[in-house]
This record gives C-alpha cells, structure tokens and sequence, in this order.
C-alpha cells in the first residue's frame, strides 16, 4: 500500500505537483480556457494528497495562471506567469465588487419576471443585444457597451420600469471597469469573454423558453461567478501587498 506525502516533505511535493501543471500550461498542452483535469484525478497522477494539490493550484492562481470556478473546476486563464492583478487599482476592484453584490439579487428577479412577461418584440431585442457581445468578440472589441445592453434589456422585459430605472441610476458602473484579464493577453482575454457570452446564453435561452427559475438559476450563477472571479483577484492583491 503506498503512503502519500511521507517519503518527501509537503512543500517539496507542492513545488513539483505546481511545476508540473505550470509547464503543462506554458507549454501548450492547456490553453486558455480548458479545464485542468479534477482535484481527484490530479491527486492520483501526482500520488500527493488533497491539500498539496490545493496548494499547487492556490500559487498557479496567484501567478494568474488559473481560476478556480465553484462547482465547476480549474480553469486555465493565462501562460504568462506574472500575475495580472498586479497592476490593478484595489480600491477599483473593490467597488465592482459591491456593485455586482447590489446587482445580483435584483438582476436574479430581473430574469425570472422577464421569462414569465418579455413580449415577442422584447425577446428579440434581447436576442439582438447578445449577438452583438458575440461580435465584439469575433472582432476582438470591448464587449462593457453590449454587455450593458443585454443586461438593460433583460431589465426593460419585466416590463417593471423600476428595474431598468435600477440599472440606469448606474449606468456604466454596473458593468466591471477591473479587467481580470490585460489587453496584451488577448488569448486569454478572448477567452475570458467567450465565457461570459456562455453565461449569458443560459440567461437569454431561459427566458426566451419562458422558464423563470432557470432564468434565475442562470442570472445568478453569472453574477455570483463574476463575484467570485473579483473576490479572488482582490484576495490577490492584498496577499501581494502583505
């Protein structure tokens, strides 16, 4: 029977496990975007423990090499091994932050209303503001504008003005000015929108199939996710400034 972690010392076997999967990812054989094999199956290949693996992949995501998705897996979102966040204002990320925590239980409802009342005029319209974040992508443009108006949109399908009056008294701020991920990195930042574009399909799929509690589910997985991705580069960022 092997014995994990006892023949070498557990920060040895974290440098290896993290060396390991950086050169995985700087090498190409994980791009931006793919998903790193599971906790389990990398404590298996690795033969270590679970919490060596956490910290292999806690240091990869301080490098701004990978996301950690709740529920969903690790996520490789760069090969350049200096982290991004650095540069960041933390006081910038720190307000996106509250705005989307503001932004999630009203949205959330926002969706749910809009699958049960959009008319066939404003599911379109909705449909027409998500093929727009769609070629922004395709022309590797700012996606904050589309973005905005998707969100606008879903609002104005509750056919409730105090949701649109919500997100307007906001106006730009709604929309996260921190970038996750710098311009230079544009594999990564493609990426990065590609998978807010996946979000927010589930979100207009749900309400154009009239389904108010995947709506829900859908808005607020996107919101709690974009909480979650600014919680960790916040985190981030003091752990730099220590």
């Amino acid at each position: 029977m092997q014995v994990k972690d006892r023949s070498r010392g557990s920060g040895s076997l974290v440098s290896q496990v993290g060396e390991s999967l950086r050169q995985a990812i700087l090498s190409g054989q994980y791009s931006a975007g793919d998903k790193l094999p599971s906790e389990h199956e990398l404590t298996e290949t690795h033969s270590v423990s679970r919490p060596v693996v956490r910290e292999a992949v806690a240091a990869l995501r301080s490098d701004g090499l990978v996301e950690v998705r709740q529920g969903a897996g690790i996520f490789v979102i760069g090969a350049d091994p200096a982290l991004s966040g650095r540069k960041v204002d933390k006081a910038r990320v720190a307000s996106d932050l509250e705005v989307l925590e503001i932004r999630t239980p009203v949205e959330v409802e926002a969706a749910g209303l809009a699958a049960l009342r959009r008319s066939p005029a404003q599911e379109e319209a909705i449909f027409e503001c998500h093929r727009k974040i769609l070629q922004c992508i395709e022309e590797d443009r700012s996606v904050r504008e589309a973005d905005l108006e998707l969100h606008v949109a879903i609002a104005e399908a509750t056919n409730n003005p105090l949701f649109r009056h919500f997100l307007e008294s906001q106006g730009a701020a709604i929309i996260p000015q921190s970038r996750l991920v710098p311009e230079t990195r544009t594999a990564e930042q493609t990426a990065y929108r590609k998978l807010i574009h996946r979000e927010h399909e589930a979100i207009v799929m749900a309400i154009s199939d009239r389904d108010d509690q995947a709506a829900r589910n859908a808005m607020r997985e996107h919101l709690v996710g974009s909480q979650t991705r600014y919680r960790n580069l916040l985190k981030d960022l003091r752990s730099f400034a220590t």
